[in-house]
């Protein structure tokens, strides 16, 4: 089994994986992947607090334990699926090689979508955020912005104003964008303003931490500040999955559909975490579908004979 991505659900694959015999082979552009941006960790259960290089290190140790062959820094660039049963699904590397497996897992992860302003990636992981469930406590009492007014937004405004002290949402469209149920919880909420046609310029900041943002009333072209400790930026995640479009079913949003088993339109390929259609994107959740697809593979693989001719070639 070879598996595209060194992410939670990569790494648990790949122990999975190699625990049940299976010859395993893990291409990762990045070992850790989004994990290795992420500072505060509170939510893996039994792990009260850890830290994402902390928790990347650990990964590619317990990863380490058992014969796995990584291949780090290494990006995936065309999938070639088998051409009929028996053969051997291949995945094309940017650098030119090209790797063959009976079976595979994709967990290429996913990123969150960026605002692109001046100060976002200055003060990311120093009061810039893209995850309210990992990062939402760090702000107990302050003042934060959620820049977003879509689900994920609203949801993330709703969830936030329960911890930080205040909590305003800018809305780049005339009006937000999520479900009228979600809309009428946050307008409920005493310590949440609302902001609409308002155009986020520029994030602000002093000594190292936020400090502010800068935005533009859409209608009448005021330049407004507002001075807050937090932003959240909600406005959307993008799976990495541009290198598998036309080879393998993607949703509308370009995740890799998945059912239950972690099986995808192509018989012996398998997807795990944030690039599926999986909801919650969490570390946590990303570990258990990375074990999942394993086992899938693993009963894919006990189940399915190989074409010798083929075997021998590659």
């Amino acid at each position: 089994v070879l598996i595209i991505g060194g992410g939670p659900a990569g790494a648990s694959a790949a122990i999975y994986a190699a625990r049940k015999g299976i010859s395993t082979g893990i291409a990762a552009e990045r070992f850790g992947g989004q994990v290795a941006d992420t500072m505060g960790i509170e939510n893996l259960i039994s792990v009260p607090y850890t830290e994402g290089p902390k928790l990347v290190a650990a990964m590619e140790q317990n990863v380490k334990e058992y014969d796995v062959d990584i291949m780090n820094m290494q990006r995936a660039e065309k999938l070639i699926p088998a051409s009929r049963p028996g053969m051997l699904h291949q995945v094309r590397l940017e650098n030119g090689a090209t790797l063959k497996a009976r079976s595979l897992v994709l967990s290429t992860g996913a990123r969150w979508r960026q605002m692109g302003v001046p100060g976002e990636e200055e003060y990311r992981n120093k009061g810039v955020a893209y995850c309210p469930h990992c990062d939402g406590p760090l702000f107990k009492g302050k003042r934060v912005a959620v820049i977003g007014g879509g689900n994920s937004g609203v949801e993330a405004a709703i969830d936030l104003a329960g911890i930080v002290g205040h909590v305003t949402l800018i809305e780049f469209g005339a009006e937000m964008r999520a479900d009228e149920v979600l809309q009428k919880k946050l307008r409920s909420l005493k310590n949440v303003e609302i902001i609409t046609s308002g155009q986020t310029t520029e994030i602000t900041g002093e000594n190292g931490k936020v400090n502010g943002l800068n935005y533009t009333d859409r209608n009448s072209g005021e330049q407004h500040h507002i001075s807050l400790e937090g932003v959240f930026v909600q406005i959307g995640l993008v799976p990495n999955t541009e290198w598998l479009k036309g080879d393998i079913e993607l949703s509308q949003h370009g995740e890799i559909i998945v059912n239950d088993r972690n099986e995808t339109s192509i018989p012996g390929v398998f997807a795990a975490g944030d690039a599926t259609t999986v909801p919650y994107k969490q570390i946590v959740i990303s570990m258990g579908e990375g074990s999942k697809a394993a086992l899938s593979a693993f009963d894919f693989l006990i189940r399915n004979s190989v074409d010798e001719s083929e075997d021998e070639a590659a």
